[in-house]
């Protein structure tokens, strides 16, 4: 990527962040609702962070931080950089507040537009790759912000709307379409991200073959409407559909629905989105389900669910759609058609695969290389994007992850048959 064009996606990619913030008051952006979710300012100030000591810090010679606290605060998990205010306390973090983070991101931004127009041919090949994964990382974050705010905002006893719709679903909606299913042969099959095939993540390669059993892959995602089907058939109070840890979730939480909904006293289903609390519409698909949920209703239907190499495999052939708008504010329903639909820009889809190194995976050198492989153990690997996903982030090789337990994040199934996981 040649210099200008790097400066004006770096521009276009902060610009986002702020666009997405501006809609918050001081008050929301300070926030921590659980130690999941990250206050909308630390956000904000983590990915500038990121650019000052990462990319400034290291290649701009004598750079001095903006300040000097910051390190301390806005660190996320790097342990070669230094020691971290503890992820469970961002909330408690009052000071800078709003304003400074905006001027913190200001002076960064232009600090970087310098060192950008100023360093020479060689030193942009060194950190160009440097910058996009900063880039990258930021969009990241912009996924995230839209998540926490969105729990943030369901803690509030009004449940306030993080921005109203003139599109905002009311009533019960459309029915779904019968799923339909999509077979394929497997076989010996390449996965992972080309090594020169554009920017990836480390732990989107290397490149390598697996064997694939034959296969078939729902054309959709689970809808609202099946899962209230599992609710009624007792979903959530028969352990024989669950595996042990997810059964005690249930019961140590009491959870019995996705995260989010509500069962009004006339037996209708509501749920809290971006949109503010509307009702639960059947067409749509449903969301903010662990993966402990996400495999019990796979059991419950009879099904499973599938293997990421799998869901990489089947996507392969299918373009990632152009979308118009930069994000979107919540998923849509499948538009009937032929082959796999809904892959990218409503929902994560949980996989029933560990989230584990690739053969030959090796963490790049110094803090940069704790970015993913220390996180290699105790998740789940997710496919796909969704409706938060900023425009052109997404990829048929990116592996995103959570522990099974979390369901703030947007996340849904697709279902899967034959094969063996």
């Amino acid at each position: 990527m040649d210099r200008d064009a790097l400066a004006d996606w770096y521009r276009s990619v902060r610009d986002l962040t702020e666009r997405l913030a501006a809609p918050l008051s001081a008050e929301d952006q300070t926030v921590q609702s659980m130690p999941d979710v990250s206050p909308t300012k630390w956000h904000r100030a983590h990915v500038t962070w990121f650019f000052e000591t990462f990319v400034l810090g290291e290649h701009a010679p004598g750079y001095q931080p903006v300040d000097e606290a910051y390190g301390y605060l806005f660190n996320s998990y790097y342990e070669a950089v230094g020691p971290r205010h503890p992820r469970p306390q961002r909330g408690l973090v009052t000071r800078p507040g709003v304003a400074e983070v905006g001027a913190y991101r200001a002076e960064v931004d232009a600090r970087m537009a310098d060192f950008l127009a100023e360093i020479d041919g060689g030193t942009l090949e060194k950190v160009g790759g440097l910058v996009q994964l900063g880039l990258h990382h930021e969009q990241q974050h912009q996924e995230l912000l839209l998540m926490d705010i969105e729990h943030v905002l369901s803690t509030n006893p009004t449940r306030p709307a993080y921005l109203a719709s003139s599109t905002q679903p009311g009533g019960p909606g459309p029915a779904s379409e019968a799923p339909a299913w999509v077979e394929f042969e497997g076989g010996l099959v390449e996965v992972g991200a080309p090594a020169h095939g554009g920017f990836h993540f480390d732990n989107e390669g290397p490149r390598h073959r697996v064997w694939l059993e034959p296969f078939r892959l729902c054309d959709r995602l689970v809808t609202s409407g099946e899962w209230k089907a599992f609710i009624d058939d007792g979903g959530y109070v028969r352990p024989e559909l669950w595996l042990s840890d997810g059964w005690h979730l249930v019961n140590a939480e009491g959870w019995d629905a996705p995260l989010y909904w509500q069962r009004e006293p006339s037996g209708e289903w509501w749920h809290h989105t971006l949109m503010g609390t509307v009702a639960v519409r059947d067409a749509e698909p449903v969301c903010h389900v662990s993966f402990y949920e996400a495999d019990a209703y796979a059991t419950w239907a009879g099904n499973r669910l599938p293997t990421e190499f799998e869901w990489e495999h089947a996507a392969a052939s299918a373009p990632i759609p152009a979308r118009a708008d930069e994000i979107r504010l919540h998923p849509k329903p499948a538009t009937k058609g032929s082959g796999l639909g809904q892959l990218h820009d409503d929902c994560w889809q949980w996989t029933a695969s560990a989230y584990r190194p690739y053969p030959g995976f090796e963490p790049a050198a110094g803090a940069i290389g704790e970015y993913n492989g220390k996180f290699m153990s105790n998740q789940m690997v997710l496919r796909g994007s969704c409706a938060y996903t900023p425009r052109g982030h997404a990829r048929t090789s990116y592996r995103n992850f959570f522990p099974p337990h979390a369901r703030w994040m947007l996340s849904g199934l697709r279902l899967a048959d034959g094969g063996n996981p």
